[in-house]
């Protein structure tokens, strides 16, 4: 197989396994004793979809783990980058990655504020009326945010930025894994819409900020920025009864908080990477 179409087969493969493990591990759960307050075993599944691409493809998926823009991924003296594509030159991210975790307090600020003034109502959840302890539930959600993340913006993402520039990367990523929460899709038409918006921006801010990045730095920023909104949106939202008001605002707060990565990416740095046919 061409290299060049090899990326739609581990695509592919990653994105099918990732669902299929999902449906397999939700349906298993409760077999388990684990709570899903705690931690979805489903978070898992993108990371079994890595595991299965491992298998495979085992020096590629290293690769693509270890360098974000996919250059290590091909042969000495091959790219896999299509021509006139542009990625940042080798080293360090930018100024102070770490402050990339201030945004899913913005984005929580953002939704729960404008809630709760058009509700009257705070829906803050108390963190000691929780059913388990909360210092628990955080490390659980990390956890297994860190499961999903291996998946999409440590795997997939980097795949994709080898075909495409980093936006459209990062928001066909971002639409893989809003559709891959099949369930919402069983809601309203704005309650999906609200959250396939959401999930897009969100993969769009991580791609845009990360793209410098790999390794576990890329894994543990990803995994902590999506554990925060997780955590956020379990204290300040109620989107879980289905009502359609906070997960439109959610998908509006993180859009806005978006935009200001996507004015400033192409300010940075970049070096024109030469195709190669074959």
């Amino acid at each position: 197989m061409r290299t060049r179409q090899r990326w739609k087969t581990q695509a592919g493969v990653c994105l099918a396994v990732a669902f299929v493990a999902a449906g397999a591990l939700g349906a298993v759960q409760p077999a388990t004793g684990i709570p899903a307050e705690v931690v979805q075993l489903t978070q898992f599944g993108p990371a079994l979809g890595v595991g299965a691409a491992a298998l495979l493809w085992p020096s590629r998926t290293r690769s693509l783990l270890a360098d974000p823009s996919g250059r290590t991924a091909s042969p000495p003296g091959r790219t896999t980058s299509p021509p006139g594509r542009t990625a940042s030159p080798p080293g360090r991210a930018g100024p102070l990655p770490w402050l990339l975790l201030a945004v899913p307090v913005l984005v929580i600020l953002l939704s729960a504020v404008p809630y709760a003034l058009l509700t009257h109502t705070a829906h803050v959840t108390d963190p000691r009326t929780l059913g388990h302890p909360f210092l628990l539930i955080a490390l659980a959600q990390l956890v297994g945010a860190c499961g999903e993340e291996t998946g999409w913006r440590c795997f997939l993402q980097p795949l994709l930025r080898t075909r495409f520039g980093p936006l459209a990367a990062s928001a066909a990523v971002g639409l893989a894994w809003g559709l891959w929460h099949v369930q919402v899709l069983a809601q309203s038409p704005a309650y999906a819409a609200g959250f396939l918006l959401a999930t897009v921006a969100i993969s769009v801010t991580l791609g845009l900020a990360l793209e410098r990045l790999g390794g576990l730095r890329r894994l543990l920023l990803a995994g902590g920025f999506h554990a925060l909104v997780n955590l956020g949106m379990l204290l300040f939202m109620d989107e879980e009864t289905g009502r359609a008001t906070p997960m439109v605002l959610f998908g509006l707060a993180c859009a806005l908080t978006a935009a200001p990565w996507i004015r400033r990416f192409p300010r940075r740095p970049a070096v024109t990477i030469p195709a190669t046919t074959g």
